[in-house]
């Protein structure tokens, strides 16, 4: 019996089985096994088969935002539309075969927007080049689900099914639990919450049947069985993401308000170029960039080419910004803006220092 097989047997059992107290446990290994069975599809262990073909698109630009959908849903048009780029669209499904990238600016940053060919059912198991889309979609910053405003909301949950079982989760926080393997002394589980959507015995199945007996588990939320195993496995990648409804001037203004209003949901028209802006400002909204302007000695900041980095950047991400040597030859640094105690004078500061949006930065070296 092959991997596919199993874990449909698994699907269908826990579909079987009723949810209450007494089915927990049994509930628990079913979703340990399945969450193993679905790694092992996804990194096959096997060294006979080759090589796979993958993407091989390189990480260029301050951000990367990855463009997933079935296929004709506009996702070439947008790109098309959005940068300077030009991917094949048609009115027939499929015409984008490969990663396409295009490079997106807006306010001083370069956000790399990536076209990936749409993905049909089941892509998590491979079909239709399904898992090197997904692969390729976990090393994006931001995931934009390119949605048909003229379908119906089957299409959406399907997505997140499929991105579900390849370890991405949408719009979700990396649950706060500290998880450490230890050689000797059984297995410790400390909780600063108390546990409502699962229990310790449940945990501790699910522990045994990952064959660790030795370990120490610190929880300090209240979290789900599906979210222990996320832990314990520690591949899964947390990424926001955008639902992007387009072809709105094919539907009703009701319809339109309604998509319109729900979470993390942008609504546009590629065809007649409806709300493009609006998605450019959300894009840059959800990447959260911190831009860090540089000055020289005596002159003026840079303000036409600002740095941009992740929100938490130190003094030392700022060095590697501009020059990988720089952060060897530091000496001090000279800060303005938010993060600077003084505002609005400057503060001196080491490697260390978190720099806030628009802050100027000057560096000095040995």
């Amino acid at each position: 019996m092959g991997i596919v097989e199993k874990i449909k047997e698994i699907e269908e059992e826990m579909a079987r089985t009723q949810k209450n107290k007494a089915t927990e446990y049994h509930l628990g290994l079913l979703k340990a096994k399945l969450a193993r069975y679905r790694a092992q599809l996804l990194e096959p262990t096997s060294k006979s088969s080759g090589a796979g073909t993958g993407f091989d698109v390189q990480k260029s630009g301050d951000a990367r935002v990855a463009l997933i959908g079935f296929p004709s849903v506009g996702k070439s048009t947008l790109l098309s539309k959005c940068t300077h780029t030009q991917s094949e669209s048609a009115a027939y499904e499929f015409t984008t075969l490969t990663a396409i990238p295009g490079v997106l600016e807006y306010q001083g940053a370069r956000i790399q927007l990536l076209d990936l060919p749409g993905i049909v059912e089941g892509a998590s198991e491979g079909r239709g080049r399904g898992r090197q889309v997904v692969a390729t979609a976990k090393t994006a910053d931001l995931i934009l689900i390119m949605l048909d405003a003229t379908k119906s909301e089957e299409q959406r949950r399907l997505l997140e099914i499929e991105l579900d079982a390849v370890g991405i989760r949408l719009n979700k926080k990396r649950p706060d639990v500290v998880f450490k393997r230890k050689t000797t002394g059984g297995i410790t589980i400390n909780k600063t919450v108390p546990l409502t959507k699962t229990d310790e015995k449940t945990i501790r199945t699910i522990l045994a049947s990952y064959k660790l007996h030795n370990c120490d588990v610190m929880i300090r939320e209240d979290i789900t069985t599906d979210e222990f195993i996320d832990v314990l496995i520690g591949t899964r990648k947390y990424i926001p993401c955008l639902y992007v409804y387009n072809k709105i001037d094919a539907i009703s203004l009701e319809q339109m308000d309604k998509l319109a209003r729900e979470d993390h949901t942008v609504v546009i028209s590629c065809e007649l170029g409806l709300n493009l802006d609006y998605l450019i400002e959300r894009i840059w909204e959800e990447l959260d960039l911190v831009k860090v302007y540089t000055k020289k000695r005596g002159a003026h900041p840079d303000l036409d080419d600002p740095i941009c980095l992740r929100k938490g950047a130190t003094i030392e991400n700022v060095c590697n910004g501009i020059h990988r040597s720089l952060a060897a030859n530091f000496r001090y640094a000279l800060v303005w803006g938010k993060s600077s105690k003084f505002n609005p004078h400057a503060q001196k500061v080491g490697l260390n220092h978190h720099v806030l949006d628009e802050d100027v930065v000057s560096i000095f070296t040995k």
